[in-house]
């Protein structure tokens, strides 16, 4: 029993997880469907059975009718010395094409005559001499027996008999018509219920259709359409516009937020620039006058203040990015631009082989900007490879784009990196997470802001890092006066 138990609950739960799996506007046409199913065969069954009663009862009436009719026809019967006989032409008078009609004599216990329908099968069994008079039921045929005195013959039955085959071909049409009907009936409801239900979801469809817009533009600003009724529609409509509306004024208080931070920041770094500096060369003065270990101490103090003057730079690099804050721009010959950073980069190549091509490409650019893009591109390459690695850097007019490509033979990016190489604060654990991790999101953030894009690209051959800069060309300056090329090994 407890078997028998759970598996109707198990059967039961997967036919309601089966059903809430349907969609709403099919089970809303479902359910209209069937309980339009249910009133039309509940219908059906009440006129098949009244239609049944009316048939059967009218049938009968009939063949009682025509027996009493058969049975009042006074030239039915004629009686000659040889015995009654029948009048044939009363008798086909009076038969149809399913009728059987028969004359007894009861004295004699014969039949006088018989008549067949046309359509009656031959193969029907006769029936047997009634003895009594009335209406019956007997081998599938409606049987009126009536009594005829004939003198000086004596009692004579007529019988007159329909079979019931044809009542219930009537009754067997008239159930079709009706199952028909029922099944129609089902099917224009299932039909008109997701008509009606389709008409219904409409305004939730232009609810999820606004949404779905929303969700793309991520715009929480734009309002929902409101149905003209008021219903659970309209009040869904309302939550959801308030939601809307929440949401956007917490995304204007955030971005309000973080565009008071951005401009915080960038100008704190400016304001930590004049300190710095002023620390800088103190520090540069005294450990030129000191000696021994505070000599030491002054040097060390000195590195920790350059590398912490780098990280100010980069942080106010970032943050007037962020608050879209520009610098000036002029044209600026990015060939001239590499060739200065890798001559600042040549002393701390640290055994590393640099390769510069440089062809003159010239951007409308803020200098400084173009400058820390460079050196970090060639900072990075050096850092991240060991001694002995080849660097080529080189920089190119093609197709109205200024484009810088540093590339290196080294081992190149892990793999689950290359897709946030350029996200701030990125650092491999093959170089032992040094450094900031600002380095390329800086070298992004000048490129986007010179409205230019930074590739990852893997060597054609070998293995390696190759980064791709390109940046529209100032077509208004005046090209330099010359290539330049210069080569520096290290």
């Amino acid at each position: 029993m407890e078997s028998l138990g759970s598996y109707i609950r198990s059967a039961a739960q997967a036919t309601f997880s089966a059903y809430r799996s349907v969609p709403v506007r099919w089970r809303l046409a479902g359910g209209s469907a069937a309980l339009t199913f249910v009133i039309l065969a509940a219908f059906a069954v009440i006129v098949a059975l009244f239609t049944a009663n009316q048939v059967r009862n009218q049938f009968n009436n009939d063949v009682r009718k025509v027996a009493n009719q058969l049975a009042s026809e006074r030239a039915l019967l004629t009686a000659e010395p040889l015995g009654p006989k029948c009048n044939a032409n009363v008798i086909r008078a009076y038969s149809a094409e399913d009728a059987q009609i028969r004359v007894y004599d009861v004295g004699t216990a014969t039949t006088l005559c018989t008549q067949t329908g046309t359509n009656v099968a031959r193969t029907r069994p006769a029936f047997p001499p009634p003895i009594q008079t009335g209406d019956d039921v007997e081998l599938g045929y409606r049987v009126a027996v009536r009594a005829v005195r004939l003198e000086p013959v004596g009692d004579i039955h007529v019988l007159y008999a329909r079979p019931l085959s044809a009542v219930d071909h009537t009754l067997n049409r008239v159930r079709f018509l009706l199952l028909l009907g029922v099944l129609g009936g089902a099917v224009l409801a299932l039909l008109a219920g997701l008509y009606v239900a389709r008409r219904a979801m409409r305004p939730i469809a232009e609810l999820t259709d606004v949404a779905r817009e929303i969700e793309r533009t991520r715009d929480p600003s734009r309002r929902l359409p409101f149905p003209e009724a008021e219903d659970e529609v309209a009040e869904l409509a309302r939550t959801l516009d308030g939601m809307l509306a929440a949401l956007d004024a917490s995304r204007s208080e955030t971005e309000a937020m973080l565009i008071r931070q951005r401009e915080f920041i960038a100008d704190a770094s400016h304001e930590l620039r004049t300190p710095l500096t002023s620390v800088l060369a103190n520090l540069e003065l005294l450990s030129e006058e000191l000696a021994g270990e505070q000599a030491d101490t002054a040097h060390a103090a000195l590195r920790s203040t350059r590398r912490m003057r780098r990280l100010v730079g980069d942080l106010l690099l970032l943050a007037r990015a962020d608050a879209e804050r520009t610098q000036p721009r002029r044209p600026t010959d990015l060939a001239a631009v590499l060739v200065e950073a890798a001559g600042e980069l040549e002393p701390v190549a640290e055994g590393h082989e640099l390769t510069v091509e440089a062809e003159p490409a010239v951007v409308s650019g803020a200098r400084d900007d173009l400058h820390r893009l460079t050196l970090n591109l060639l900072e990075n390459a050096i850092r991240h490879t060991p001694p002995g690695t080849r660097i080529r850097a080189s920089t190119a007019a093609l197709d109205g784009m200024a484009v810088l490509t540093v590339e290196d033979d080294g081992p190149g990016i892990p793999p689950e990196l290359e897709r946030r190489v350029f996200e701030r604060f990125v650092r491999g654990a093959r170089d032992g997470r040094r450094g900031s991790g600002l380095g390329l999101a800086i070298v992004r953030a000048v490129v986007e802001s010179h409205g230019g894009n930074v590739q990852l690209e893997r060597p054609e051959v070998g293995s390696g890092t190759r980064i791709v800069i390109r940046l529209p060309a100032d077509v208004t300056a005046e090209p330099p006066a010359a290539a330049r090329r210069d080569r520096t090994s290290a």
